[in-house]
């Protein structure tokens, strides 16, 4: 026959520390280590909002490969549209957006500087321009808007009160190295 004290002792003990082990449970679940449950919903929601902003802050980084080559094959066009492979191109240019804004050249010098970075080699231009103070102005406007690359560094205006608006401008273009 089974010793029922010694299955007595054992339940007792089972009992005992099932007892405690609630016990310990009850104190986890209220003690201030833990935090009431509107300050775990408080922390579940302010987690949930910095995982929002983290998403939302590497969202740009989706698709980056595809992203790169799309850049990489605009950096190539702008460096066929932009920059000219000859000095010729810049004068033509430049002659051009003169005549079609009624503006006329008086005297420009060009002087190309060292090769700097990506491949260009800059070319400084200094021109006097004479005409009217609008045509001027269009002429300005066209060089900003116009394909080729040109960087206004300086302009002079002056002129008497009776004739043509004088013009002195300094600008920047480039010229592609190794073409």
């Amino acid at each position: 026959m089974p010793d029922l004290r010694k299955t007595r002792k054992n339940l007792k003990t089972a009992l005992a520390i099932m007892a405690g082990v609630d016990l310990l449970a009850a104190i986890v679940y209220f003690s201030p280590l833990v935090g009431s449950a509107e300050s775990r919903r408080q922390e579940l929601n302010r987690l949930q909002s910095e995982l929002n902003t983290k998403t939302r802050q590497v969202a740009p980084l989706k698709d980056l490969p595809h992203k790169v080559d799309i850049a990489r094959h605009q950096i190539v066009d702008f460096y066929k549209k932009r920059f000219p492979a000859q000095d010729s191109e810049i004068v033509d240019r430049f002659d051009k957006l003169a005549a079609a804004n009624g503006v006329a050249v008086e005297q420009t010098t060009y002087k190309r500087e060292e090769e700097g970075p990506g491949q260009l080699r800059p070319v400084e231009i200094q021109a006097d321009l004479a005409g009217n103070y609008i045509a001027l102005a269009h002429f300005i406007n066209a060089m900003e808007r116009d394909e080729m690359f040109f960087i206004i560094n300086g302009v002079t205006l002056g002129g008497g009160p009776q004739g043509p608006v004088k013009l002195s401008v300094k600008l920047e273009a480039y010229l592609k190295v190794g073409s």
